[in-house]
């Protein structure tokens, strides 16, 4: 089983990356866009691992995210988030959690952002809506291959 923890997104932060995304197209940008569906804010990637049930989700205090930026690695375009100490703290919180489980996670730095675009051609000039969202929970999920792309699934959430 593929597995992440993300920050599930409430439906006017995806609004707003439609929107994006929208002033994407107009300007001819191809590539793979992300349905509204999977747009997320990935905190750990765990990959394949056979119990779900062994993932910590340590608890946390409410904060709030704010959209702020837009760029790309490579070929892929995100929108990026506002630095945030409490988003951070949680995701150092988190890494730490799953090292002391023994559960194995993509290492590399942190850095906050959500996917718009994959294997994109052109290069875009937008405008980042200026949107915020209350984060109260963070979702383990799932990742499935379909016939249209990738399926997620929220199989746990922390506050559960």
């Amino acid at each position: 089983m593929r597995l992440f923890i993300a920050i599930c997104l409430t439906d006017e932060m995806r609004a707003a990356l439609r929107d994006i995304q929208a002033q994407m197209r107009a300007q001819r940008v191809s590539g793979n866009y992300t349905p509204p569906e999977n747009m997320h804010l990935t905190l750990a990637f765990i990959g394949d691992y056979p119990d779900p049930d062994d993932v910590p989700l340590p608890a946390f205090e409410p904060f709030t995210l704010s959209l702020d930026g837009f760029g790309n690695f490579g070929s892929l375009w995100w929108a990026g988030i506002r630095p945030c100490e409490a988003l951070r703290r949680y995701v150092q919180n988190l890494r730490h959690a799953l090292d002391a489980q023994g559960i194995p996670f993509d290492r590399k730095r942190f850095s906050p952002h959500i996917t718009l675009v994959r294997q994109a051609e052109g290069r875009p000039a937008v405008t980042v809506p200026q949107v915020e969202m209350a984060v109260d929970h963070v979702s383990l999920m799932r990742s499935d291959r379909g016939r249209h792309g990738m399926i997620y699934t929220e199989i746990r959430r922390s506050d559960d």
